[in-house]
């Protein structure tokens, strides 16, 4: 029988393509977690606002509604639409589920910064050294991503065009990234 020397000897070109292409996907998938974590930190800190307001708002609407002086001027109707409204907060907090959203939002947040991380990783250094491993990685960073991205969580276009301006804006570029000016 005849010996398959292709698989023994692969041709270098065939390497450098398979190279070039995990690099580019590599690098596309970096973009994407890098949009996706930073749309969802800044949707994070909306929703950890939103929460402290709800928090915050029964005790302050309830401390007015308390005063005496609203009773003394007559106004008992004021008192009792005070209380009323204060009194609607923590069902409005619980129906809009804030407790769960901060935990889901920072956990998917962080999870999506660390894929961009693993892609750049093995962008940058995995397939430059291993090609076999660096399928294999990124075989494994797509898997997370499917993972990830299965929780169908929508931010809210507003926090998308706020993340995008930043990254626009060089906010996430790394200095040792940068050339250094005037040399």
């Amino acid at each position: 029988m005849a010996e398959d020397i292709r698989g023994s000897h692969p041709d270098p070109r065939s390497i450098e393509d398979r190279r070039r292409a995990i690099i580019a996907e590599c690098k596309r998938q970096e973009e994407s977690c890098l949009y996706t974590s930073t749309t969802l930190y800044i949707w994070l800190r909306r929703v950890r606002r939103q929460k402290q307001f709800f928090v915050a708002a029964p005790i302050v609407i309830g401390g007015i509604a308390g005063l005496s002086i609203l009773q003394e001027w007559g106004w008992d109707w004021a008192v009792a639409v005070l209380a009323f409204i204060a009194s609607l907060f923590p069902a409005l907090a619980d129906a809009l589920k804030f407790e769960t959203s901060v935990d889901e939002i920072s956990r998917l947040a962080a999870e999506f910064k660390s894929l961009q991380d693993r892609f750049r990783r093995t962008a940058n250094i995995t397939a430059l050294d291993d090609v076999q491993a660096a399928e294999g990685a990124l075989a494994e960073l797509m898997d997370r991503m499917d993972i990830a991205r299965s929780n169908s969580i929508t931010p809210p276009e507003s926090a998308f065009k706020e993340a995008q301006q930043k990254i626009e804006k060089g906010h996430y570029n790394f200095a040792v990234d940068q050339s250094p000016s005037g040399k």
